[in-house]
């Protein structure tokens, strides 16, 4: 009999990422309260810079983008909204970081949740991501289900299946 599996990760689609940003800023740029304001949205490998200038207008941009956001399918789990910081010249920063990738901890969270299903399927880390792998379709999607249901303080997804 065959063996299946997947794997339990946490991606964000960058290309995704990036048509919401690219949205956020057409809107932003077009709102008549945004009208003179300055408002920038840096994309960098593992976080996003968000520039305005003052902290409503921040509050606002933040608003917009999580709702592109959403919109898109991409899970706000996986971004973290730091603090803002207010420089000199008045300008409010606020640096947002991206999750790619599962630590230790949270694989270990995430196998002992497949453990307590009981199911017929076997778990393990692999580098960033954990493999489950089972002989039957309908146990793999028993996990997929489960995991779904509990409640995570981090994104996850479900990717490469065999």
């Amino acid at each position: 009999m065959a063996e299946y599996s997947f794997d339990v990760a946490c991606k964000v689609d960058q290309q995704e990422l990036n048509n919401a940003i690219d949205q956020t800023l057409k809107e932003v740029n077009n709102r008549f309260d945004f009208k003179g304001v300055t408002v920038n949205i840096k994309s960098e490998k593992e976080s996003l810079a968000l520039e305005s200038s003052d902290e409503m207008h921040m509050k606002q941009l933040i608003d917009v983008l999580q709702g592109k956001m959403v919109k898109r399918d991409l899970n706000l789990k996986a971004f973290d909204f730091g603090e803002f910081d207010t420089n000199v010249s008045g300008q409010v920063k606020c640096k947002v970081a991206v999750q790619n990738g599962l630590t230790q901890e949270q694989c270990k969270q995430i196998n002992k949740i497949i453990k307590d299903t009981k199911l017929k399927v076997q778990s393990r880390v692999q580098g960033d991501a954990v493999r489950v792998t089972g002989k039957s379709k309908d146990d793999l999607q028993a996990v997929m289900q489960s995991l779904r249901g509990a409640d995570l303080d981090y994104a996850v997804t479900f990717d490469n299946y065999r």
